[in-house]
């Protein structure tokens, strides 16, 4: 079961490697042209909204509704060959969204081990707190979620995050 993390620049590098079979697009409302089109026979889900933590006049926050289609999406997913998940530099909804995949995927695993696995594999990753807490709540995870990604604190300064994959088990 393989989970992999990019930013927008590296979607067809990580396309042409792994040949995912699901892929999650993450990005502004705004950035129409942006949006990678999606490959015959893959599974695509776009999901438009700002990188924020909090409401702001004029920007679409992450909501409930939001982390629903992602689960959802996910639950659909048999893993036989690659996830990939992805925002414009790969460091905050990007990596959000893969925690909150590999926490539904791995009911069984504590969220800290999770969010410990998401640091070393990616030390840029600063998860948005909104989309994991949004599907802590979702999830039952009774805040630990949130806790998680609160504990590994904010990652490495970086324009741009790298293609990484996220170990589920």
């Amino acid at each position: 079961m393989t989970l992999l993390v990019c930013p927008l620049s590296q979607v067809e590098t990580a396309r042409t490697l792994h040949r995912p079979s699901h892929v999650v697009s993450l990005l502004s409302p705004t950035d129409d042209k942006a949006w990678p089109a999606p490959n015959p026979g893959d599974a695509h889900l776009r999901l438009a909204f700002h990188d924020i933590v909090e409401p702001r006049d004029g920007l679409t926050a992450p909501d409930a509704a939001l982390v629903a289609q992602l689960l959802d999406f996910a639950a659909g997913w048999d893993a036989a060959r690659p996830m990939l998940v992805h925002c414009w530099a790969g460091v905050s909804r990007s990596t959000a969204a893969a925690f909150v995949v590999a926490c539904q995927r791995a009911p069984e695993r504590s969220e800290r081990d999770i969010a410990q696995a998401l640091r070393a594999a990616a030390p840029h990753a600063t998860p948005n707190r909104l989309v994991v807490a949004l599907a802590d709540t979702a999830l039952g995870r009774a805040g630990r979620m949130s806790a998680a990604v609160a504990e590994i604190g904010r990652g490495a300064d970086a324009f741009e995050g790298a293609l990484f994959e996220l170990p589920l088990k």
